[in-house]
């Protein structure tokens, strides 16, 4: 059984000198090569035993305020979830088993969407359930077409 090394020591700088040793100049950068691979998927490419999802997501997120992308990161950490929790696409029917799949993924989503952006992100889960993707939908990036007419690019 491997031993959890994640938080120790000097983990930014670790994370970084993975990104850098796989020829990415970011995390962000690293990142978008693998735009449906879960965040844990990224941590454990990165360092299986000393890099963690959760250091991910909170770099990504650092990169993306710095950059003014803050709405773009929110789409992609959803697309990341529904690859995880949906990886046939959206459910065609929305019975107990899939509404669980769908919950896991958007409360997933919404409890790593920064406060900013926490209303508009429950704005988009009332009208994914309201009004459900065609079945089979998969977002493959941050820039899918129904993902920019939900939530677009303005900050906040």
């Amino acid at each position: 059984m491997s031993r959890d090394h994640s938080w120790k020591g000097n983990w930014k700088g670790r994370l970084y000198e993975r990104v850098r040793e796989r020829g990415y100049d970011s995390l962000t950068a690293f990142a978008n090569a693998r735009p449906a691979a879960s965040l844990v998927a990224l941590a454990e490419e990165l360092g299986e035993d000393d890099v963690a999802g959760m250091q991910v997501l909170s770099e990504l997120l650092a990169e993306a305020e710095q950059r003014k992308q803050t709405t773009r990161f929110v789409r992609d950490v959803l697309v990341r979830e529904l690859s995880e929790c949906l990886p046939n696409g959206w459910p065609a029917v929305l019975d107990d088993a899939n509404r669980f799949k769908v919950a896991k993924a958007i409360g997933s989503w919404i409890a790593d969407t920064p406060e900013t952006h926490k209303e508009r992100v429950r704005q988009v889960r009332t009208a994914l359930l309201a009004t459900p993707p065609p079945p089979g939908w998969r977002p493959l990036g941050p820039d899918d077409e129904l993902l920019l007419t939900l939530l677009p690019d303005k900050e906040v």
